[in-house]
């Protein structure tokens, strides 16, 4: 593999010259290198097929309030309705639609698997026109880009509003009219994937536009400008008192990209940092020599250097949850997630190196321990579904049930309670369910339902075991960790008035 792909990389650079036509670069790109984009698109997927179902997160809950739209649709969800709304639906609604023809567990595979596609070559084209050569030494660090913080808490929408993007971002970058109408005509499908994506990707195009506008003594202009208006930004937030708005706490510095990498465990952690000192490792030899090599050759690393450190000062003053009117949920984990674009740009500043491959060798070795570990750890919450389902099988038919799955305490992702939640499709409803009542997605709670609850707290409250059970919410069974010594192992218990829903009676119990 790595002969074939580096061999297919020097002659394609002519492809990423400026302002040509984008489609038509592609095309001839694909034709160049059809058996190389083959083999690692094939290797890419790996993750998708190497457990039953494919564990994200919050792709449980996808998945099953996909199924519970369907239900809703055809009059067999009373209390839940399908609302129209033009952002934050595009994997929904590719999934529910697929569905229909191949069933839930294809329509998930193929859903997640043109997005993970999607993400990755349009992360690959945009690096490729910002550094007009093909970034082929940089597969590793796309490979766990791609599967890293933003896939792996099920972010499907927004990750797919992000692939989109950098799609549109690597037209703009070429210029030109043609590529400008591409652009726009991808821009839809990034709105309705995710309004964050579409705001990233307006904010960059105004951002180049300007930069490659203005006279370059004034282009600093436009740094200090974003920083204004963070500020501001923070300013209102703080002192607005119809916003509730909190900031993470650990220094906006180390939200620099690698954190992308930091998903199931501390280990991660450690996986991370030797990422990034590699990168740095990689990035300042090559630097230096440019540097040496006069003005001309340093100039090209100005704006993806300015974009990447615009984007990592906005974790010093971006919120890292939310809330407002606006929704009755919180929009949360924002920083979080924007990493994921302060990483895109990182990888097109090293893109702009000529990397050896020992260099590339150190970034493969990574991304090798980040699959094995990711492996490892999607394999433990495999096991915690299939206990699931096991315990859900034995339950009559339309059992309302409160999840309440947390995973160990070191791991940064925790949503793994969906994962019980798509166990549900077909025989049970999730009453603590979040997406209904968060008015931030498709399906929604009327008040009063008894298929999932319409309150934003009572859900989080259910889902976290705290909620103090009331005789208006019965019946109810919980689905709960009940072994201390292997936190897979799962039971389902019916709940009473006043128990907690992380306390259920015991078999026997009156």
């Amino acid at each position: 593999m790595w002969r074939l792909v580096h061999t297919q990389m020097d002659p394609d650079v002519a492809t990423f010259s400026a302002e040509r036509l984008a489609i038509g670069a592609a095309a001839d790109f694909l034709r160049g290198n059809f058996r190389a984009v083959a083999l690692v698109s094939a290797l890419l997927l790996v993750p998708c097929i190497w457990h039953k179902h494919i564990q994200a997160g919050d792709l449980g809950s996808h998945v099953y309030n996909a199924w519970l739209a369907q239900l809703a649709e055809h009059g067999e969800a009373p209390g839940v309705f399908v609302a129209r709304q033009w952002n934050n639906i595009l994997f929904d609604l590719a999934l529910g639609q697929s569905a229909k023809f191949f069933g839930w567990r294809v329509a998930e595979l193929l859903t997640v698997s043109a997005s993970v596609l999607i993400f990755f070559w349009g992360v690959f084209s945009f690096v490729a026109a910002a550094t007009k050569r093909a970034p082929w030494l940089l597969v590793p660090c796309f490979a766990m880009l791609a599967y890293g913080y933003s896939f792996s808490m099920g972010f499907l929408n927004y990750y797919l509003s992000i692939g989109f993007a950098c799609f549109g971002l690597a037209a703009v970058w070429r210029g030109g009219v043609g590529n400008w109408l591409t652009a726009a005509a991808i821009s839809p499908l990034i709105l309705l994937a995710h309004p964050i994506g579409f705001l990233w990707f307006a904010a960059t195009i105004i951002y180049v536009t300007l930069w490659r506008a203005i006279p370059e003594y004034w282009r600093l202009i436009l740094p200090a400008l974003a920083l204004v208006a963070y500020f501001v930004l923070r300013v209102h937030l703080t002192g607005n008192p119809d916003i509730e708005a909190d900031w993470r706490p650990d220094p906006f510095y180390w939200m620099n990209g690698s954190d992308q990498l930091m998903t199931f465990g501390h280990r991660y952690l450690v996986l991370a940092r030797i990422a990034l000192a590699w990168g740095i490792v990689s990035f300042l030899p090559g630097f230096a020599a440019q540097w040496r090599a006069g003005k001309e050759a340093v100039s090209s690393f100005r704006l993806p250097i300015e974009l990447y450190l615009v984007a990592l000062t906005a974790a010093a003053f971006v919120p890292e949850n939310i809330h407002s009117d606006l929704f009755a949920g919180w929009i949360g984990l924002l920083v979080s997630r924007l990493t994921t674009v302060t990483a895109i740009f990182g990888l097109c500043v090293l893109g702009l190196l000529p990397l050896r491959k020992w260099q590339a060798a150190g970034f493969a070795v990574c991304a090798a321990v980040f699959f094995a570990w990711n492996y490892q750890d999607t394999a433990r919450i495999s096991h915690v579904e299939a206990n699931a389902e096991a315990l859900i099988a034995r339950l009559p038919l339309g059992t309302r049930v409160v999840p309440v799955v947390s995973a160990p305490d070191d791991w940064r992702v925790q949503f793994i309670a969906h994962s019980v939640e798509r166990a549900c499709i077909g025989h049970c409803f999730s009453f603590s369910n979040y997406e209904p009542s968060s008015g931030q997605f498709r399906v929604r709670a009327i008040p009063g339902s008894r298929i999932v609850t319409d309150s934003a707290d009572k859900s989080e409250s259910m889902s976290s075991g705290d909620y103090v059970v009331e005789p208006v919410d019965l019946p109810l069974v919980s689905i709960y960790q009940c072994d201390d010594a292997d936190w897979t192992v799962l039971c389902a218990d019916p709940l009473r008035a006043g128990n907690k829903t992380e306390d259920p009676e015991p078999p026997g119990q009156p």
